[in-house]
């Protein structure tokens, strides 16, 4: 034993929080490793010694001289007394958790430290204690835990460190999440609440409001009594009012630390723990990689551990056990599943399946899935278009094999004159099911799981329940393998289960005869269902464990999973249409189709079928006898874009004028004939659909209908956007990001003229027309600056010298100098198209600056293929870069905007746009909150060396607002 002082270091681990993490990040193993051979549950046991062992720095020279554990005694305290609804939320622990803590005592004991606890008080009320009596000896102070409520802990030689993380948590980081210094947390807590634990707070004021009042006033007792001087309404009001419950949240949210303890710190200096009592303990629990990885640390011999059955040559205690496991195959970690590498949980057998016919079944399930805090769910509805959807079934998996379905709705016979049908006897109806199971669907301890849940979320939100929080396979995969091939379930379950799905056509057969999923008989229906939630659960298990072994989970958690909320939202607010503008936008394009063939028949000589390839290519390649031409296989001349393009490029008029005729009429065709049969009946708006996993580099992909093609440099187009617009008292507000592709290009590519450019806010465009070019800025012509323009935005593409002649019109020769005399100027951006190729080469994927990686796979092939696969491997750190930075933006936007009391709907996303519908009052509060969300999106996790810039417009439709 020894005393502590000046030079110690003591580390306080928050036990109970360890606790939880530890169970949480062994449900993700298979589940095999997370019980001895007698059934015990210990994975959580398992996976805190191995954070423990980390901590304690059994390898290291540089680890603290002190060391505890600090454990909660239970869950109440004296908070409970002061306000008995404190923690009052939170759902009791999981069943299987519960024998482990007092293992995982014993599991402190063993590793010979210090295993605190103290009835009455919160394990943070003792870390409080130790931490000011160890400031006040003179020691340093680590504590290990991520708990926001520790930080007012935090200066004076505390310090705290996030151990899943790794990172350290000083008075910096403690005031970029508060917006305060530590010794203001508890003022910012006090208002803003905490609904984990059930603090009140002051309602509809959130941590960032917080913030700003705290720094206005002072301190809240200032604020308290000058509440009266509030310029917004209702934030006087409620601060007025519910100032005693302010001043009781303060009380609940600080920190005692002056409790009573009984171990002195004298006790907590750190020793090496006796080998044989710890390698004891870890044998007796049966963790034979922690054992000897522990043994060899201590320089001990290992002991024999049994062999847990079915378990292999390990316990999986350092994540997934085998390259089957991870999901990878051969040396170069592409996370391809080898050939039978298939998911080790036995083979699926639908005979297992059941039908709950019952409420106390499904109860039955419903408790079950609570206590182990997990469930696959999927729905079975009448069609695709959320919006509309009825729920036919629930389908229910709580593991492997074993899997359920639920259902609500079907019906049977051909119906009446009226369309009548018979209801299916047996069932649950709708509100009995919803009843069990929207509790648990929107509990936060149990993790529902399933196969592209945005689907689920929305139809669920029309009958009002929340679906939280939730694992996504098809983003779990696409974050894994983008670029290696589609996300559908039935695609993943051939390549990584080996196993084929029944098909949907088998039930509801296809095209006009097709029945609704409600009209298939119900033991047929059950075995499709069912195999949904337990092929989706069998996917959770066999890919979950690979985001953390191959580096992605930080691009799943904050990335992927994230938006999915955010998209269900989006996508239910919808955007209003104007029948009657598109009407007239619909006879303004038949008049000028019109105009324009009678334009091309002019110069053709004669009239013909301008929408007819074949009829076409007669009149260009036959009768004009214009070159490069090229028939196909029928025979038939080719009349493509790209050779329509060539030609244009070449000068010839009636090319040209088809390619207008061809914009014009798809125009038409897709939007103003077709949009109006997309608005919803009941809301009047068109509900567009996002696709998250639909393209390689992350960008979002507008479907049913696609409001991401519209042009916006045409009149046609813009007149399509005069037709999108805000209900009465609302504008339209539109923040797009201004050149966030070439700003990224500057910072990879470290461009120095690029990038000083940008923080100068010059004219990009010019400024690169007068580094190429040797022309000076002002004065300069307009042509000039276009080609340079071309230039600028072709190089993030891979753009070739025949590329650009084409877009601009002009002779190959001098494309072809224009593009040399660019790399010339800027070889930084030559340097970075080499090396991206030959990375993506080396490791088959590249990867974005936020750490999404994009894989590459045809960029080792030879041919005409290999010269694309590069051209989108250079573009897709890029484009990547820039659709991370917006998924971020959009994330963050709906709690900004709430703590900023704003009433302003996120609509669409376009790219590097995105539209909102606000309160015409609102709109400049809006854009100054909105574009400061945007601006600093990539922060704190890439610092850019260039500014990221957002342009606002607003008005009463689409086409003003841009």
């Amino acid at each position: 034993m020894s005393g502590i002082g000046k030079g110690d270091h003591l580390y306080l681990v928050d036990g109970s929080g360890f606790i939880f993490r530890a169970y949480f990040q062994a449900a993700n193993r298979d589940a095999k490793y997370n019980y001895r051979s007698d059934g015990t549950p210990t994975g959580a046991v398992n996976m805190f010694c191995a954070m423990l062992h980390a901590e304690m720095g059994l390898a290291s020279t540089k680890g603290p001289t002190h060391f505890a554990v600090i454990f909660d005694h239970s869950s109440q305290s004296f908070r409970n007394e002061i306000y008995p609804e404190y923690k009052a939320n939170r759902s009791e622990p999981p069943e299987d958790l519960v024998p482990q803590f007092q293992l995982i005592r014993q599991a402190t004991r063993a590793f010979g430290l210090p295993c605190i606890e103290m009835e009455g008080f919160e394990a943070d009320d003792l870390i409080a204690t130790y931490a000011e009596q160890a400031k006040e000896a003179g020691a340093t102070v680590t504590i290990i835990s991520s708990d926001k409520d520790l930080m007012q802990l935090v200066g004076g030689g505390v310090n705290m460190r996030d151990p899943m993380k790794k990172a350290d948590i000083g008075p910096e980081e403690v005031e970029a999440k508060f917006g305060v210094g530590p010794e203001r947390v508890v003022d910012v807590q006090a208002l803003a609440g905490d609904s984990v634990d059930n603090v009140p707070g002051a309602p509809g004021i959130g941590i960032k409001t917080a913030a700003q009042l705290i720094g206005e006033y002072g301190d809240l007792d200032t604020l308290l009594a000058r509440a009266e001087e509030i310029k917004q309404p209702k934030r006087r009001q409620t601060l007025v009012e519910k100032a005693d419950q302010i001043r009781l949240s303060r009380d609940l949210v600080t920190l005692k630390r002056d409790v009573p303890v009984v171990e002195a710190l004298d006790a907590f200096g750190l020793e090496q723990p006796d080998p044989e009592r710890l390698l004891g303990f870890l044998a007796e629990m049966e963790f034979r990689s922690l054992t000897a990885r522990i043994a060899e640390a201590l320089g001990a011999e290992a002991p024999v551990v049994a062999a847990r059955a079915g378990s292999g040559e390990a316990d999986g205690s350092g994540g997934a056990s085998s390259p089957t496991q991870a999901g990878r195959s051969g040396p170069d970690g592409s996370g391809t599943a080898a050939p039978g590498a298939r998911l080790e949980m036995g083979a699926l057998d639908r005979a297992g399946y059941q039908i709950i016919r019952e409420r106390g079944e499904l109860e039955a399930w419903a408790a079950e899935a609570v206590a182990q805090g997990s469930l696959s769910v999927d729905l079975e509805t009448t069609c695709l278009d959320e919006m509309v959807a009825e729920i036919a079934g629930i389908a229910l998996a709580l593991s492997p094999g074993r899997a359920a379905y639920v259902p609500v709705a079907h019906v049977e016979g051909d119906g009446d004159l009226l369309g009548r049908t018979q209801r299916v006897d047996g069932q649950l109806t709708l509100d009995e099911a919803l009843a069990v199971l929207a509790p648990v669907l929107a509990d936060p301890a149990c993790l529902k799981i399933g196969q592209n849940l945005k689907y689920d979320i929305k139809v669920l939100a029309r009958h009002g329940v929340p679906v939280v929080p939730i694992d996504d396979t098809m983003l779990i995969s696409y974050a894994l393998d983008s670029g290696l091939g589609g996300h559908g379930m039935d695609e993943l379950s051939e390549r990584h289960l080996g196993h084929k799905p029944l098909p949907i056509k088998e039930l509801i057969g296809s095209g006009k005869s097709a029945i609704t999923f409600d009209r298939v008989e119900l033991e047929k229906a059950a075995e499709y269902a069912a195999e949904d939630a337990d092929v989706t659960l069998r996917l959770w298990h066999h890919l979950r464990p690979r985001l953390a072994a191959e580096r992605v989970s930080t691009v799943y958690h904050t990335l992927e999973r994230p938006l999915v909320p955010v998209l269900a939202e989006m996508e239910r607010a919808g955007i209003k249409v104007d029948r009657d503008e598109l009407a007239r936008q619909s006879s303004r394009f038949a008049q000028k189709m019109a105009e324009l063939e009678e334009e091309i028949h002019t110069l053709a000589g004669r009239s013909f079928n301008v929408g007819s390839p074949k009829q076409l290519g007669e009149i260009l390649f036959d009768e004009m006898s214009l070159e490069g031409g090229k028939k196909g296989k029928t025979g038939a001349w080719g009349t493509g874009a790209d050779v329509l393009e060539t030609l244009a490029a070449q000068g010839h008029d009636l090319p040209a004028r088809v390619l207008d005729w061809r914009q014009v009429s798809k125009l038409r065709s897709t939007y103003t004939d077709a949009l109006p049969g997309h608005i919803n009946a009941e809301t009047g708006r068109v509900h567009t659909s996002f696709s998250l996993a639909a393209t390689a580099t992350g960008r979002l992909a507008s479907t049913d209908p696609n409001l991401q093609n519209i042009p916006v440099r045409t009149e046609e187009g813009r007149g399509i956007r005069r037709a999108f617009v805000a209900e009465p008292g609302n504008v339209i507000l539109s923040l797009d990001y201004s050149q966030i592709e070439l700003r990224i290009l500057a910072h990879i590519a470290e461009i120095d003229a690029l990038k000083a450019a940008f923080r100068e806010g010059q004219d990009i465009h010019a400024m690169t027309a007068s580094e190429v070019f040797g022309v000076p800025v002002e004065g300069m012509d307009p042509m000039v600056r276009r080609q340079a323009k071309a230039i600028n935005f072709g190089v993030i593409y891979g753009i070739s010298a025949f590329g650009l002649a084409n877009n601009l019109r002009i002779p190959h020769g001098d494309a072809k100098q224009f593009i040399d005399a660019y790399f010339e100027r800027f070889p930084g951006i030559r340097d970075y198209m080499r090396t991206t190729k030959e990375t993506a080469r080396a490791q088959g994927f590249v990867e974005t600056l936020f750490g999404r990686r994009i894989h590459t796979p045809g960029i080792a092939q030879k041919g005409p293929g290999r010269g694309f696969a590069e051209r989108a491997a250079i573009n897709a750190p890029i484009q990547g870069t820039a659709a991370d930075v917006i998924r971020r933006a959009m994330i963050r936007i709906p709690d900004a905007l709430s703590e900023a009391g704003l009433a302003a709907r996120m609509l669409l996303q376009v790219h590097d746009e995105l539209l909102f519908e606000v309160p015409e009052a609102e709109a400049d509060a809006t854009v100054a909150c909105v574009r400061g969300v945007m601006e600093g999106a990539a922060e704190p996790a890439v610092k850019l060396d260039v500014p990221l810039v957002v342009d606002a417009g607003q008005g009463a439709s689409w086409a003003e607002a841009h």
